[in-house]
């Protein structure tokens, strides 16, 4: 069947639908990754985005349970040049389209997906439409332009989980599955903005106990369990709202304190920093960091669309990692206290391992403050 894809600025491309029938909104971006995208789709930090593959071939491995980051896939809607409706893969269940369709989340195939990429690193990350059912160019570009920034928008409320509780789950292992720990080492508190399972399941393997909270959870009441570190998740939308840095401002110099992603957004705002959308954001799995500590370069996977102004925290905090990219703050840590975050993603999901030293590091941390 027929689908439109229409963005804000009027531009509009045609292509077929799959995955669920029906319409969806959100901001359009693209990711670069070649692989990997069942753990994209389920990522919790794309809540409230249309999400374009650049890799041309998209399902051909499937999807499976195993291969989830969250309960449910978050993405508003898929984007692909090419989708192939029958994989191939000895862990696959079921198909990419089955999969989507069960969870209400158009995809449209056969457009220039290189051509929307260009049109977005030049013209900006901004908001757009699928739809399938309304094929009228005009009312879609309209309501594409209706359609709500994230600026300003609190999505991690909307992911976050509603109650605590313990996690178990260590990493994958090919014939063995995914681990369960025996952790004794450092209690770990992990404040879940729209939190992946492989950053929980790398804590457990660093030898943490974990216990995972709410996003809203008072500072005090996270101190009343006495953790020996806090953990500040990934997550979606506008890190300038809600009232999460204030929690961590009340956190800071309590505890050890790990951000990444969003959880390192917040960071910087409530060590007194700012943040600032960027013009099209850093979605896949091939960007390059370097640390300023040893010189070191990795490659590094990558899901955001803000980022902290590292002047903002001048005397504050020292830059410890820089995008090579555009040179964008990529890690800051505390002149003083053990407090210390990284805007990309350490447990990849998909992506290169290059930083799984970040968690042994927070270990450290945690051991040192003992």
């Amino acid at each position: 069947m027929k689908a439109l894809l229409a963005l804000a600025d009027g531009t509009v491309f045609e292509g077929t639908s799959f995955g669920a029938s029906g319409e969806a909104g959100g901001e359009v971006v693209f990711n670069t990754s070649m692989s990997g995208y069942q753990e994209i789709l389920t990522d919790p930090s794309y809540h409230g985005q249309l999400v374009t593959m650049t890799y041309p071939e998209i399902g051909n491995v499937g999807v499976n349970p195993e291969d989830v980051e969250a309960g449910r896939p978050f993405v508003q809607g898929f984007i692909v040049k090419e989708y192939w409706e029958r994989p191939s893969n000895w862990r696959a269940q079921s198909s990419l389209g089955q999969y989507l369709q069960d969870h209400g989340i158009p995809g449209i195939q056969g457009i220039d997906t290189r051509a929307l990429v260009r049109h977005i690193r030049t013209h900006g990350a901004q908001e757009a439409v699928i739809s399938g059912v309304d094929l009228n160019p005009t009312s879609l570009v309209a309501k594409a332009r209706a359609w709500p920034s994230l600026v300003g928008r609190d999505l991690v409320r909307d992911v976050t989980c509603r109650a605590p509780y313990d996690w178990h789950e260590s990493t994958w292992e090919l014939g063995k599955g995914y681990g369960r720990a025996r952790a004794t080492g450092p209690y770990v508190v992990a404040y879940d903005f729209g939190i992946k399972r492989n950053i929980l399941r790398n804590l457990v393997n660093t030898g943490c106990r974990v216990r995972v909270v709410p996003a809203s959870t008072p500072a005090a009441g996270v101190l009343a369990l006495k953790p020996d570190g806090v953990f500040l998740s990934n997550g979606p939308g506008d890190p300038d709202v809600g009232p999460y840095a204030k929690i961590v401002r009340d956190l800071i110099g309590r505890t050890p304190i790990f951000g990444i992603c969003l959880g390192h957004q917040i960071l910087g705002l409530a060590l007194g920093g700012r943040t600032y959308k960027l013009k099209f954001g850093h979605h896949g799995g091939n960007q390059p960091v370097m640390d300023l500590s040893t010189g070191k370069v990795e490659i590094t996977a990558q899901n955001h669309g803000f980022a902290v102004d590292v002047d903002s925290l001048s005397g504050i905090a020292k830059l410890t990692h820089v995008n090579l990219n555009d040179q964008t703050v990529e890690g800051l840590a505390h002149a003083e206290l053990p407090v210390f975050s990284v805007q990309y993603h350490p447990e990849a999901s998909p992506g290169p391992h290059d930083a799984n030293y970040l968690f042994e590091r927070f270990l450290a941390l945690m051991q040192q403050a003992q």
